[in-house]
């Protein structure tokens, strides 16, 4: 599962080879414990590829197989915007703040974040 980290600073993403079940039950279960709110929904990540990342085109499969939840839009001459379905959890409703958990198989996880780290762009939009 890829984790895309929200903070004051930027974004950071990572693999997380725990589910999303078992996550997402280890954050509620630490914010019962430390008495905070914690808010769960389901969202769009978004985040942006130049055109002519090494790599993009391995994921034409993935788009297919996951049509619903990972999309690859152009956006100009010179990048792509990649929508990843998944979860968002953020101590309240309209925190900027968060956590965003995609689950996919794992060829397109690896993909998708060495893309990312490649590229070295920050995330543009959490819907």
């Amino acid at each position: 599962m890829l984790k895309l980290i929200y903070t004051e600073l930027g974004l950071h993403m990572d693999y997380e080879a725990a589910s999303l079940e078992a996550v997402v039950s280890q954050h509620v279960i630490l914010s019962v414990r430390i008495g905070r709110s914690l808010h769960v929904e389901m969202g769009l990540a978004s985040f942006l590829l130049p055109i002519q990342a090494p790599g993009l085109e391995a994921l034409d499969a993935a788009l297919h197989r996951y049509a619903e939840t990972l999309e690859i839009t152009c956006v100009d001459a010179e990048y792509v915007e990649v929508d990843l379905g998944g979860t968002w959890m953020a101590q309240t409703i309209d925190a900027h703040e968060g956590m965003f958990l995609a689950a996919y198989d794992y060829e397109t996880e690896l993909i998708l974040h060495r893309l990312w780290h490649a590229a070295g762009l920050p995330l543009t939009s959490v819907i």
